[in-house]
C-alpha cells in the first residue's frame, strides 16, 4: 500500500461523476506540490467574530482526505470533517444568533451551552460518500469503516457516540455546505478525557487527527496544531495553554492510493 498527497484542492470536493473521477486519481499520483492546510489552536477565551466571519472559520477547521483504489479506478471513501472547537463554535453560535434574530440574553445563554460541550467532549460533524453506501453507516456494526480519535503521541480513543443524521435540517445543510445530498452526515463524540483521568487529546500533541480503518485500507483527517495550543487535561479549565512544538503541517485536502 503507498499513499502521496494530492496538489492543492478546495477544503472540501463535492462528489463528481465518474469521467471526472478517473482525472481526479490522476491527479492524486502526481507529485506533491500543494500548500499547507491552516494551523489550529485549542485555546480559549473570548473572541470578537461577527456573522460574516464564520465561513472562514469553517475553512479554518475543516478537513477531507481520500482512499482511492488506482487499479480500480474507484474512490473507497472521501471524508470531510469539522472539529467542533472553543474557537469553530464561538463563531458558530455568532452566526446563528443574526441568522435567528436572537436577543442578548438569548446569544449569552446559547454561547455558554455550546461553549460548555466543548469542556466535556470532544466532537466533530463529519459527512462521507465513497464504495457502497450502505456499508458507510458508521452506526451499523457491518459498517465498511471504524473511526478513532488519535495523535502524534500514539493516544487512540474509540467513540463515545456516533449520531446519524438521517435526514439533514436546513442549518446543517446551510451551515455544513459539503453536506450534499450524495454524503452521509454524521456527528461524533469523543470523550475529552479517558476513565483514568488523561486527556485524549495530549498536551504534548503536535497534530490530531480522525483515523478511518477498515478491510479497503485507512486514511487519517488531520489538523495540526500551533505553537502555544494544548488541551487542557481537566475539562473545567478555561484558560489558554502553554506553548508545544509544532511539526509541518500536512495539506487540508488529500488522498491516499490503495494499488
Amino acid at each position: 500500500m503507498r499513499s502521496r498527497r494530492t496538489p492543492a484542492e478546495p477544503w472540501y470536493c463535492p462528489p463528481v461523476r465518474f469521467a471526472v473521477s478517473i482525472a481526479c486519481l490522476a491527479l492524486a499520483a502526481a507529485p506533491l506540490v500543494g500548500c499547507a492546510a491552516p494551523l489550529v489552536s485549542l485555546s480559549e477565551g473570548p473572541r470578537e467574530y461577527v456573522a460574516t466571519d464564520y465561513e472562514s472559520v469553517l475553512r479554518q477547521w475543516t478537513r477531507t482526505e481520500r482512499l482511492f483504489a488506482l487499479s480500480e479506478l474507484d474512490n473507497f471513501l472521501t471524508a470531510t470533517a469539522t472539529f467542533e472547537s472553543w474557537d469553530f463554535r464561538w463563531a458558530y453560535v455568532v452566526r446563528y444568533v443574526q441568522d435567528y434574530r436572537l436577543t442578548i440574553d438569548e446569544r449569552k445563554k446559547l454561547l455558554e451551552k455550546a461553549l460548555d460541550e466543548t469542556r466535556r467532549r470532544h466532537q466533530f460533524f463529519i459527512a462521507i460518500y465513497g464504495g457502497e453506501r450502505r456499508y458507510n453507516d458508521l452506526t451499523k456494526p457491518d459498517s465498511a469503516w471504524i473511526v478513532r480519535l488519535i495523535d502524534d503521541t500514539g493516544n487512540e480513543t474509540a467513540p463515545e457516540e456516533i449520531q446519524a443524521i438521517r435526514k439533514p435540517n436546513a442549518i446543517e445543510r446551510t451551515y455544513f455546505p459539503y453536506n450534499s445530498v450524495f454524503r452521509l452526515p454524521f456527528r461524533i463524540r469523543f470523550p475529552r478525557v479517558t476513565a483514568d483521568g488523561r486527556p485524549t487529546i495530549s498536551s504534548r500533541a503536535k497534530w490530531f487527527g480522525l483515523r478511518f480503518a477498515g478491510a479497503q485500507g485507512n486514511t487519517q483527517v488531520v489538523w495540526q496544531l500551533e505553537d502555544g495550543t494544548e488541551p487542557s487535561g481537566d475539562p473545567t479549565k478555561t484558560t489558554p495553554a502553554t506553548p508545544t512544538t509544532t511539526a509541518p503541517a500536512p495539506a487540508g485536502t488529500t488522498a491516499r492510493i490503495v494499488k
